[in-house]
């Protein structure tokens, strides 16, 4: 039975963005821009676990680092870690200051080399410290953070495969996505993610809850979109490690909105 464009589309983004099992059933452009329009949705979803996570040992009395310290755990576990180690990936290779070709193959590699180790932990670290300060302040601020800041960094994987973003290689799932977003479709998601948000900031914690969540989901896109176009000319496109440091950028900027007030 053939799948329909938005059933492709869930599966493509849950298979390859999350470890929730769901089979990809279509490899093709369509179900590929499909499947990045709907990456915010695999993100909510990421989010959202790892946020009623932190909420329930708050609630069990835990402290909020505890909580905020299993939140990361459990994004990173529902990821794979795939983000987290392209951010390395591509941290080594901007950091290497090597030519195009060169960066690439330092990025292929499965060692992870002091520029990735660096910008990893300082990440987790900012991660860890801004979700314990949303949890501090109550476990409902502790889950909107996480599913907010998790959709926010998918969503900028919606906005790096739009048209005119080139991929760096032939292969590999930059070359699957890049440029099959069309520009408009992007900045509706992008719209809707962040009036989504704003409704949600609005239900925990009134209007002033509503413009930080609202605010958060522009202002993580707008820490990611310098690092994506630093990458398109350091490497000459996107990679799957720049998709994946793209995430965190805009995850951990999220974050940090989030958890200030």
């Amino acid at each position: 039975m053939s799948t329909t464009p938005r059933s492709a589309g869930l599966r493509f983004a849950f298979g390859t963005l999350t470890v929730f099992p769901v089979r990809v059933t279509r490899w093709d452009r369509e179900a590929a821009r499909a499947g990045m329009l709907a990456a915010p949705v695999a993100g909510l979803a990421v989010g959202a676990a790892a946020g009623f996570l932190g909420a329930l040992l708050t609630r069990l009395g835990a402290g909020a680092p505890l909580a905020a310290v299993a939140a990361v755990a459990v994004t990173a576990a529902l990821t794979r870690g795939l983000h987290l180690d392209g951010l390395a990936d591509t941290a080594d290779g901007l950091g290497s200051g090597k030519p195009a070709a060169e960066a690439l193959d330092i990025m292929k590699r499965s060692d992870i080399g002091p520029f990735g180790v660096i910008t990893l932990l300082l990440v987790l670290l900012g991660q860890v410290a801004a979700l314990a300060q949303a949890y501090g302040a109550s476990w409902r601020r502790g889950l909107l953070a996480a599913a907010v800041s998790a959709a926010a960094a998918r969503l900028a994987l919606t906005l790096a495969a739009r048209r005119g973003v080139p991929a760096a290689r032939p292969e590999g799932l930059g070359a699957a996505v890049a440029g099959t977003v069309p520009r408009n479709a992007a900045l509706l998601v992008a719209a809707a993610v962040t009036v989504l948000a704003a409704v949600a900031g609005g239900a925990v914690g009134g209007v002033y809850e509503a413009v930080r969540a609202g605010l958060a989901v522009p202002l993580a896109l707008g820490a990611a979109e310098p690092l994506l176009r630093h990458c398109v000319r350091r490497f000459g496109g996107v990679t799957g490690d720049v998709f994946g440091a793209l995430a965190e950028t805009a995850g951990t900027a999220a974050l940090v909105v989030l958890s200030l007030g």
